[in-house]
């Protein structure tokens, strides 16, 4: 029997059942065989119908996906007859589930709409006509939820991965909090080193050649962080597999939480390719949830733009974004390389902080507002005060708000610290003899601490002070550097405002960039320009811990001025 002739029966015997039980489907359509998991691969009706636990949506593609009417569980993902949903007995869901929620839906032309709602939060589940995508939208409307995620639970075995951020808990020691864990060869793995700030992903999932899955970020309008913040994106292990949406991550985080409804993010199947561009956070058309009564849902004609003429004052070695901020929301845009031109992305109205990043060094701050409707324009903005323009006797590295360029830095946001991978961490560094990426890009208290610079000054350099600069991207547990030159030894200074959780060894080096000075004054020095003058830098902190867990920084630069 032909599969056009199957569908048809099945199809015909459905009406059949329909006819004579009595059940009502949405529309007046019935909905075959292939909502049913398990079922063969022909694609499903557009429809849903109510299996006594959960909705029982079609999308008239290759999708059947399944919502407990219960508490809002999403409990089933059939894709060209495979179920991809589940493992370990859990359910796909915001944050670990919301329990007991009023569900609701509803068919409004080609969409069909699922409404959770749980205390003050809403999250929905929505269909297109045709089209193997479930999106979702998450409004947290205050604190009194701790839902800030939504995670889609994969079956096991579905698809191949040997990525920096999967594990196998059959062979992998923990080496850390129970989520960093080392493979029997020496190198590392965790969840958190999927290695992606937001900036730069639109997607993320997997691929078998022939069945993709992947989950397509929101604008991210209502997290925290900012372009460059690093977050939960997927994991993979043994037992099962996750992708994540994040609505607000705590792990080095430098920004409060932000409420309000984030989204459309997407759960998208193909066919083994990656998502269509069109479902992308700044191309996506959502016109079509206009009129769904999503609450907190602003449509384009409710938004306004910002665009710039141009960015005074570049660095052409290096990108430069530029962000907008307020208390309510958080957008971005990468300025043209040529000419420093942007355009922002469709923004709720209000009141902004403007930024402009070096890489990730802010550069450039000033205000401006977004009116609904309409394109705020601005003249060139002239970038004043960047450091790297000041002129130095000797600068490791160079500003960029990062530690690029220095030893395991590109290593750092794949793996722990202690990977196999990593070059020792310890090692004198000589100014005009060792290169930067000899320096290291972390410093703890209890690896690597007493690093040590050599360098030479000349007899015009000895005979005053000079200033010593060293900027970090961040700090963990209080970690500041107190430094010695020769005999003379600096005041402790005070801590710089970071995130209080791990970032070192969790693939993060993003936080508050901050520079420490220090006045070394001319008593310090060996006065002789033959003499190699010695500082030494030493990691201090009121705080305690061990190891990798021990105080630390991420350098950006070290610099001494004239």
């Amino acid at each position: 029997m032909s599969q056009h002739a199957r569908r048809h029966l099945t199809r015909r015997n459905v009406l059949r059942r329909t006819a004579v039980g009595g059940l009502a489907l949405a529309g007046g359509a019935a909905v075959a065989g292939p909502l049913v998991a398990g079922a063969d691969a022909a694609p499903s009706d557009f429809g849903y119908r109510d299996d006594g636990h959960a909705y029982v949506v079609g999308t008239g593609a290759d999708l059947v996906f399944k919502v407990d009417h219960r508490n809002g569980d999403l409990t089933s993902l059939v894709y060209k007859g495979t179920e991809y949903q589940g493992y370990g007995g859990r359910n796909s869901h915001v944050e670990t589930g919301l329990g007991t929620s009023s569900v609701s839906i509803r068919k409004t032309g080609d969409t069909i709409l699922v409404t959770v709602v749980h205390g003050t939060m809403h999250h929905y589940y929505a269909a297109r006509r045709g089209e193997n995508n479930v999106y979702m939208w998450t409004n947290k409307a205050d604190a009194s939820l701790t839902a800030t995620r939504y995670i889609v639970r994969v079956r096991p075995g579905l698809f191949p991965t040997n990525d920096p951020d999967s594990w196998d808990a059959r062979t992998d020691t923990v080496i850390e909090a129970q989520d960093v864990r080392r493979k029997p060869n020496g190198t590392t793995r965790s969840k958190h080193y999927s290695n992606q700030r937001v900036i730069d992903y639109a997607h993320v999932g997997w691929t078998d050649g022939k069945v993709g899955m992947w989950m397509v970020r929101s604008n991210h309008e209502k997290a925290s962080g900012g372009p460059f913040y690093r977050s939960l994106m997927r994991h993979h292990y043994e037992d099962g597999a996750g992708l994540y949406e994040i609505l607000y991550y705590g792990e080095n985080q430098t920004e409060p939480m932000r409420f309000g409804l984030q989204g459309p993010y997407v759960l998208a199947f193909t066919d083994g390719s990656a998502p269509s561009p069109a479902l992308r956070h700044d191309r996506i058309d959502a016109s079509w949830a206009d009129g769904l009564g999503l609450v907190g849902w602003v449509g384009r004609r409710g938004r306004g733009r910002v665009a710039g003429v141009g960015i005074a004052g570049r660095d052409t070695a290096y990108a430069y974004t530029v962000g907008f901020a307020n208390a309510d929301a958080q957008y971005w845009t990468e300025a043209d390389p040529a000419t420093g031109r942007f355009v922002s992305p469709y923004m709720l109205p209000g009141a902004y902080t403007l930024t402009v990043y070096k890489e990730e060094l802010a550069v450039y701050t000033t205000r401006v507002t977004v009116t609904a409707g309409r394109t705020t324009p601005l003249h060139t903005l002239a970038i004043s005060r960047d450091p790297s323009r000041n002129p130095a006797i000797w600068r490791i590295g160079d500003f960029s708000g990062t530690p690029r360029g220095f030893k395991n830095a590109s290593l750092m946001t794949t793996m722990h610290p202690s990977d196999a991978r990593a070059r020792p961490w310890t090692g004198t560094w000589t100014v005009g003899a060792s290169r930067t990426d000899d320096f290291p890009c972390y410093q703890w208290a209890d690896i690597n601490n007493r690093q040590k610079i050599r360098f030479k000054l000349t007899a015009r350099q000895l005979a005053s002070g000079h200033t010593l600069n060293i900027a970090i991207t961040t700090a963990f547990a209080g970690g500041r550097p107190r430094v010695r030159v020769n005999d003379w030894v600096s005041a402790v200074p005070s801590p710089a405002k970071e995130p209080t959780t791990r970032s070192l060894t969790v693939g993060s080096y993003r936080g508050n960039n901050h520079t420490y000075s220090y006045a070394v004054p001319a008593s310090a020095w060996i006065k002789s320009p033959d003499a190699f003058q010695e500082l030494t830098l030493d990691i201090v902190s009121g705080s305690g811990g061990s190891a990798y867990l021990s105080p630390g920084v991420s350098y950006d630069v070290i610099e001494l001025l004239p």
